[in-house]
Parts: C-alpha cells; structure tokens; sequence
C-alpha cells in the first residue's frame, strides 16, 4: 500500500480526530442527499421549499413559529404556504389564540404526501449513508442531542434573525 492510500481511508484522511470525521461524514451526507432528493416524486411537483414545509408540519402550526424553526423570512414562509395552498396540500387559518396570528394545517392529500415524501426520503437516506436501520437510529438520537445543546446555547448567527 502506498502513502497516499494509507493517508486516506473512506475518502476522510485517517489522521484527523473523530469531531472532523464526522463532520466531514455529515456535510457530504447532506450534499448528497441534496443532489438526490430530486427523485422524489410527488404529484403534483413540489419545490425543496415545499418538500421541507410538509415534513415540518405534522400538526398545524403558527406561520411565524415554523419560519423561524425553517430558518426563512416570513414572507418566504408565506409563499412557499401559497404555493402548498394552490396545490390543496395545506390550510391557513386564524390561530384561536392569537387572532392576529396565522396557522398552518395539513389537508388529507398534504397528510397523504407528508407520509408518501418521508417513505422515499427514508429509503434515499438508506441508499446514500449505506447505513442500517440500528446506525441510523444511533445517529439520529445523538444528533437529536446535538441539536438540543445548540439550540440551549444559542442558534448560529444569521439563523436567528429570521424570528
């Protein structure tokens, strides 16, 4: 084996500590994912915006709360809900507690279309990391972890700023 094949395993130099193999592990992951979450197909055609709305809306929700969980602007939020609106898949209504306020909600095709786009979604997810259902399950409640603690400590600069 040369030096350079022993310097390199996996694609990830095999001197670096465990913290950079993994996020190097979780950048390319989401990249890939990225590239790939083309293929799913749900009719009618949905953007990645639209993609990331129904899978966060399992129940309704205030607009404002879930463009600051989404990271977006409002208005941003609001066209993307538009968009879900003219395609029958969401509800906006007046939130009971807040008249001012609006919330969103899933119709039965959006229900149906949720489910339909996290089944292809686990199966992309299964086919890109190369990892079984007992590893991702692993890294799903350390990163569940890792979201907490840096949601505790405070959201990344440019993430809060959308609230």
């Amino acid at each position: 084996m040369s030096h350079d094949q022993s310097a390199v395993q996996g694609g990830i130099p095999s001197d670096l500590p465990p913290e950079l193999s993994v996020l190097m592990g979780v950048y390319l992951l989401y990249w890939k994912f990225e590239e790939v979450v083309e293929r799913i197909n749900i009719t009618p055609a949905l953007s990645q915006n639209e993609h990331k709305l129904l899978i966060n809306l399992p129940e309704p929700r205030r607009m404002g709360e879930m463009a600051a969980e989404m990271q977006m602007l409002p208005s941003t939020l609001t066209a993307i809900a538009d968009g879900l609106e003219g395609k029958g898949m969401i509800t906006r209504e007046r939130d009971p507690d807040d008249r001012r306020a609006w919330r969103l909600g899933l119709t039965e095709k959006g229900v149906q279309n949720r489910h339909a786009l996290m089944s292809r979604a686990v199966e992309i997810f299964a086919e890109v990391s190369g990892l079984t259902r007992a590893e991702t399950e692993s890294i799903s409640v350390l990163m569940q972890k890792v979201v907490r603690n840096i949601k505790a400590g405070g959201l990344p600069e440019g993430a809060t700023s959308c609230r």
